[in-house]
């Protein structure tokens, strides 16, 4: 019998308009995230790999950031 997963973090993923970007990372980031990525397609019942989530945690990531909110602030 498999335990439910609880919410994670990054909730379900809205459409959005993107722009490609690569980037390097170490085998074990690569390994997280793509753990990630089964994680939230058992919360969710989206299937989504890594490079689909990356923009969605940045902006998570972002947008709770006091020092860049400061910084950005007008």
């Amino acid at each position: 019998m498999s335990t439910p997963i609880k919410k994670l973090r990054l909730g379900p993923l809205p459409k959005t308009e993107s722009t490609k970007l690569t980037f390097v990372c170490s085998v074990g980031l690569k390994t997280d995230l793509d753990r990630y990525a089964a994680l939230h397609a058992q919360a969710y019942g989206e299937v989504v790999d890594a490079a689909t989530l990356i923009p969605h945690m940045l902006e998570t990531f972002m947008a709770a950031d006091r020092g860049f909110k400061k910084g950005t602030a007008s």
